[in-house]
C-alpha cells in the first residue's frame, strides 16, 4: 500500500504539471488583458504595468517565472486586487468555502445514502416511490431555485434561520442544504441502484439461508459492498463542493473561494485562476487517492501492489 502512495503522488506532479500549463495557456489565449477597461489606458502606464508585472516577457519566461514562484510557495499578486496576493485571497476565503462544502458533503451522505439503501430494500412499495420522487426532485431543482426557497420559508415566513452571512452555526444550515441536496439526490439514486444489484447476488442469499438475520444481511454484507460505486462518487464530488460554489455563495452573501474564480476568468486575473485551478486539481487527486485506498478498507479483496 506504501508503494502505491508513493507512485501516486510522484504521477501527481507531471499532473499538476499538465493542468498548470494548459491553464496557463488558455488564459491568455482569451482576447483581452488584466489591464483593458472601459476607458483606454494611457500607453505609457500599461507599457509599465506590463512591464512591473512580467507580461511583457514571452509566455514560456512568464511560465517557468510563475512555476519557480510557485515551487517557493508564491502563487503570484492579483491584478485586480492590487493589495492582496493569490496566497492571501486563497487563506482568506478557501476555508469558508471548506466549511460549506464539508458540511454540504455531509448532507449528501447523511441524506442520501440512508435514502437509497430504504428504497432498495422497499423496492416498488410507496416508500421506493417517495424517496425516488425525493431525488428526481433534488436532481431537477438547481441550487438557485431552492436556496431562495429556502429563505421564503425557513427565515422569512418561520423566522427560524438568518437569512444570510456566515459565521455561525445557524447561518451555515441553509447553505449546507442548498448546496447539498442535489448531491443527496444522486448518492440516493446511486446507492438504490448499487443496492439492488447486491441484495440479488448469491452470496447475499446464502446468507440468509445460513439464518444471518436481516439487519447483519443488509449492513455487513450487501451494504459495505453497495458502497464501492458510491465512495467513487464521493472522492471528486467533495473536492467539487469543498472548492466553492458560486451560487451558494452569492445567494447567502458568504464570503468564499466562488466567486474570485468567476471575476478572476472574466477580469483575466491570470494568477487567481491559477492558483485555485491548481487548488482544485490538487484536492481531485487526494480525493481519488483516499478513494482508492477506502476501496481497499471496504473490500479486503483489493490489494494494491
Amino acid at each position: 500500500m506504501l508503494n502505491y502512495i508513493i507512485r501516486r503522488v510522484l504521477w501527481a506532479i507531471p499532473v499538476l504539471l499538465i493542468i498548470s500549463l494548459v491553464t496557463f495557456y488558455l488564459g491568455h489565449a482569451i482576447p483581452g488583458g488584466p489591464f483593458d477597461k472601459e476607458k483606454p489606458v494611457p500607453a505609457e502606464i500599461m507599457a509599465n504595468l506590463e512591464s512591473y508585472y512580467g507580461l511583457d516577457d514571452p509566455l514560456w519566461k512568464q511560465y517557468t517565472d510563475y512555476l519557480t514562484n510557485v515551487l517557493h510557495g508564491d502563487l503570484g499578486p492579483s491584478y485586480s486586487s492590487r493589495s492582496r496576493t493569490v496566497n492571501d485571497i486563497i487563506a482568506d476565503h478557501f476555508p469558508v468555502s471548506a466549511v460549506l462544502g464539508i458540511l454540504a458533503v455531509m448532507v449528501a451522505m447523511v441524506v442520501g445514502i440512508p435514502l437509497g439503501m430504504i428504497s432498495a430494500l422497499k423496492q416498488n412499495t410507496y416508500i421506493d416511490y417517495s424517496c425516488m420522487f425525493f431525488a428526481l426532485l433534488g436532481v431537477s431543482v438547481p441550487a438557485m431555485t431552492l436556496g431562495p426557497v429556502l429563505v421564503w420559508v425557513f427565515a422569512l415566513k418561520l423566522h427560524l434561520l438568518p437569512v444570510a452571512r456566515w459565521g455561525t452555526w445557524q447561518q451555515a444550515i441553509l447553505p449546507a442544504f442548498t448546496l447539498g441536496i442535489g448531491s443527496a439526490a444522486l448518492l440516493a439514486r446511486l446507492t438504490r441502484a448499487s443496492m439492488l444489484q447486491v441484495i440479488r447476488e448469491d452470496y447475499i442469499r446464502t446468507a440468509r439461508a445460513k439464518g444471518v438475520s436481516e439487519k447483519n444481511v443488509t449492513v455487513h454484507h450487501a451494504l459495505k459492498n453497495a458502497m464501492i460505486p458510491v465512495v467513487t462518487v464521493i472522492g471528486p464530488l467533495f473536492a467539487a463542493l469543498v472548492t466553492g460554489s458560486l451560487i451558494v455563495e452569492q445567494i447567502f452573501a458568504i464570503p468564499g473561494c466562488g466567486k474570485y474564480f468567476v471575476t478572476s476568468v472574466t477580469n483575466r486575473d491570470y494568477p487567481v485562476v491559477l492558483g485555485i485551478m491548481l487548488l482544485y486539481a490538487l484536492l481531485i487527486i487526494i480525493a481519488n487517492l483516499l478513494v482508492d485506498i477506502t476501496y481497499s478498507l471496504i473490500d479486503p479483496r483489493i490489494r494494491y501492489s
